[in-house]
């Protein structure tokens, strides 16, 4: 549903937006009313204390103006539960209605101010049960008045002024504008777009320093950020309701599957026989990715013990094993390291905890279990690895063996530069191998650390041949399809469930957008029981809605074809308005395509999805070879955060590689192959 126009400018709400918080003013205002009824009849007469008649006029009146700020509350809630996002007709009434309750806070931001008074004057003799009926009404006046405040800044639109001739002149049948007009028009809302939201990193960075780094990374964001929803006429409800649509959809359709389709390989396939081999060494190599967090992951995964074990090894002086091992901002986070890894201080080659933008923290040990020297690269855990992260453009990534394009995501390939630099020119892993000349590299991460460990590993591969990358969790656009394929020959990429994270790309965002707008384009409900609905399955589970979307009743390749809804949502000329008019246009042309690292081992729940159906029961996995298309689309679900966690993808490692007979389906549940003494031989390098 477009933004309402009220006050001359669009505004970051819709029409069919003031259901539930009118309901709930409403609910209070009833309540308050009520009081105030009660009070005025048990006291009617009795109003002789000093102040007593202005007290008996300032209740009279606050009654009536409660009654018809009730009465107005009545006509928003019903007039916005009319029609569906895409049918305004039976709200049109609803800007007149803002207005008159607009007008409405006038006297009662008056009646508050003379309470106030009153109280402080005139109350000298009255009853508590008077005194106190005012001040609450006083309170309740401001609590409501400061509400409102909080809500227009919340709901105020930078673009408002922009986006109204657009609208007045769709509202006005002038839908058809020259390109050349409608491509200008938005060329200066997105222009004023990314000037908004460099204004808001900045204010929101304001601590970082201001150098050159951060305002390529400011200006960087600001163009993706600004130009995801840009180019629609959609309000953040709007947005909310297609995401609850779209996961009950999602949800439909994987009760459909069949639990048994996974990727088939014949029982004498290679692949198939190393995966138990793969997900041990994972699960081994995941505890050094989750070590390179540091104390404030070791704390959070032992909340009663962490502080507790780490106070001690904080607290004393470090000096002799700082000489010892190379790197600086060890703090409480070499302890941590030490606990997770069970390694001794003199494993440790170097370790770095400094951090800034395109430079994030990693450590270098001996593994001797493995008789590996481990590169382990720490995931996002502070604002600049944040910006690190949503520096998404695309740079050339050099590599020469790679025959094709070679480009990955900009923020994590410089990162992956800076770590290459430091373990190369500064001679880091010259001396690991000085000292385990047979051992083999290894790198290993989480997260951002993942990506930037494959990255770090194309780097590294001609010069170690043998070099074995785990990256666990890795971001879903890093690299080229050509940098992908070249990767597969050293880098496992593990993937749970539906963690948001390996699907996160610009391409599979811009397809999430399409599905939304489809969504709420075909969609016969009001918002708000689209919604109610949707908090209700997100929390408690149960059966998906009826709710009638665009996969109902079409063909597969009906979907494809743009709705009418759908395109009265878009900006015109924009790319998205023209992609969707045009058949041959791309969906996101503007961007290169980037893929997942390596082979992919993906690890889901066995049994039931829904965490009412489970929580009493113990969680169990299973494992399966996979590829990048499946991750060609987000998943809507509220373990898309959890399951991104790294002590969850630890936890359900170890859950894999001790209960395997029962977890590993490398094809089917029929053609599990158990570990034997000789393929545990195996799994050492």
């Amino acid at each position: 549903m477009p933004g309402m126009v009220v006050f001359g400018r669009r505004w970051g709400i819709a029409s069919d937006d003031l259901v539930l918080p009118g309901a709930f003013e409403l609910f209070i205002r009833v309540l308050w009313w009520i009081a105030t009824v009660v009070l005025y009849a048990t006291h009617k007469g009795k109003f002789d204390c000093h102040g007593g008649a202005v007290l008996h006029s300032y209740i009279v009146v606050l009654l009536i103006l409660l009654a018809v700020i009730i009465l107005t509350l009545c006509a928003v809630v019903y007039v916005s539960a009319q029609g569906t996002i895409m049918n305004p007709g039976p709200r049109r009434s609803m800007p007149v209605l803002v207005y008159l309750r607009a007008v409405l806070y006038i006297p009662e931001f008056v009646w508050a101010c003379l309470g106030a008074v009153w109280v402080s004057d005139s109350s000298g003799g009255c009853e508590p049960a008077e005194i106190g009926l005012v001040i609450g009404a006083v309170v309740a006046s401001w609590i409501i008045l400061l509400s409102m405040i909080l809500g227009l800044l919340i709901v105020f639109d930078p673009l408002g002024s922009l986006r109204r001739p657009t609208l007045i002149g769709e509202a006005s049948g002038l839908r058809d504008l020259q390109s050349s007009e409608s491509s200008q028009l938005f060329y200066t809302a997105r222009s004023l777009a990314v000037r908004v939201w460099e204004s808001r990193l900045r204010l929101l960075c304001c601590c970082l320093p201001q150098d050159d780094n951060h305002r390529a990374a400011f200006s960087s964001i600001s163009q993706l950020v600004s130009g995801f929803f840009s180019d629609t006429d959609l309000v953040p409800s709007d947005i909310a309701a297609g995401l609850a649509l779209l996961h009950q959809e999602q949800d439909k359709m994987e009760h459909c599957r069949d639990p048994d389709d996974v990727i088939p390989h014949s029982p004498s396939s290679p692949i198939r026989e190393d995966l138990e081999v793969e997900l041990e060494k994972a699960a081994h190599f995941m505890q050094f990715a989750v070590a390179a967090y540091g104390w404030p992951l070791y704390v959070y995964s032992n909340p009663l013990t962490g502080l507790c074990k780490l106070s001690g090894d904080c607290c004393h002086n470090r000096n002799t094993e700082s000489d010892l091992v190379g790197g600086d901002n060890f703090g409480c986070n070499f302890s941590s390291i030490l606990h997770v890894t069970g390694l001794q201080y003199r494993d440790f080659i170097h370790i770095s905890f400094h951090n800034q933008i395109y430079e994030i923290p990693f450590f270098v040990a001996l593994d001797h279990k493995r008789e590996a020297v481990l590169v382990a690269v720490r995931g996002t855990l502070s604002l600049k690895d944040a910006l690190t992260d949503l520096s998404a453009e695309c740079e050339n990534l050099p590599v020469e063996v790679v025959s094709g394009a070679s480009y990955a995501h900009k923020g994590i390939s410089q990162a992956a530069n800076y770590i290459y630099k430091k373990l190369v020119n500064d001679g880091i892993l010259s001396q690991a191998f000085s000292i385990a000349p047979e051992y083999r590299l290894v790198i290993t991460g989480h997260s951002l650390g993942a990506g930037t460990a494959s990255l770090l590993a194309a780097l590294l591969h001609s010069t170690y041949p043998t070099l074995k990358c785990y990256a666990f969790s890795p971001p879903g656009g890093l690299m080229s399809k050509a940098l992908a394929e070249y990767s597969k020959q050293f880098v496992i990429s593990v993937v749970l469930g539906k963690d948001l994270v390996p699907r996160l790309s610009i391409p599979n965002m811009e397809d999430l957008k399409r599905r939304i707008l489809k969504m709420v384009s075909n969609c016969n409900k009001p918002k708000y029981k689209i919604l109610l609905h949707g908090c209700w399955y997100e929390v408690f589970g149960g059966t998906p809605d009826d709710f009638p979307t665009e996969m109902e009743n079409r063909r597969e390749e009906a979907l494809n074809q743009p709705l009418l809804g759908e395109e009265s949502l878009l900006v015109p000329g924009s790319t998205s308005y023209h992609s969707i008019s045009s058949d041959d246009s791309p969906t996101h042309p503007t961007h290169l395509p980037l893929f997942l690292p390596g082979r992919i081992i993906y690890i889901t729940e066995e049994g039931p999805s829904r965490r009412s159906e489970h929580c009493f029961s113990q969680v169990r996995y299973r494992a399966e070879w996979s590829n990048e298309t499946a991750f060609h689309s987000v998943l809507i679900s509220p373990r898309m955060v959890a399951d991104h966690m790294p002590d969850v993808v630890h936890r359900a490692l170890c859950s894999l590689t001790s209960d395997r007979p029962f977890s590993l389906c490398p094809s089917s549940h029929s053609n599990k192959q158990r570990t034997t003494p000789a393929h545990l031989d195996q799994m050492h390098f």
